[in-house]
């Protein structure tokens, strides 16, 4: 009895540390706490100027630019650091479209720029992998 009740102790708190690293270490646990994912399922209104299957964008509540969209996958994963092989097309999609994006608003030939600030020192405030697309004013090197 000792035997069985000690082996369901250790299961449990297996589990229970498995799944509270993940919850505080890649957050895709929490996936239905995301302000990013609450956009996505239309929870929270936004301006969107692109959608499509893999991502959608719509423009910043914060704009750092007189253009300034975020584009981001419907897929939920943290951060670039989160990421992992089978999110390749994924993160290539969300360049190109970001691409699309600055042609279609006529911006592209003049310049812009595209930012993925990853975890909390590279600036990410919003841990569901996004694409910063900004332009319509010169920008400086370095940035920061």
């Amino acid at each position: 009895m000792f035997a069985a009740g000690h082996f369901l102790f250790c299961l449990f708190t297996f589990y229970f540390c498995f799944f509270t690293f993940r919850l505080y270490n890649n957050h895709s646990v929490m996936s239905e706490n995301c302000l990013f994912c609450k956009i996505i399922d239309g929870t929270i209104p936004s301006a969107r100027v692109f959608e499509d299957d893999v991502c959608i964008a719509f423009n910043d509540i914060s704009p750092q630019a007189p253009t300034h969209i975020l584009v981001i996958p419907r897929e939920h994963f943290d951060s670039l650091d989160k990421a992992e092989t089978g999110h390749k097309e994924t993160l290539g999609h969300l360049l190109l479209t970001a691409a699309a994006i600055a042609r279609e608003k006529g911006f592209s030939e003049d310049g812009y720029r595209v930012v993925l600030n990853t975890n909390a020192d590279g600036g990410q405030t919003v841990f569901h992998l996004h694409v910063h697309l900004l332009g319509g004013r010169q920008f400086i090197f370095p940035p920061g």
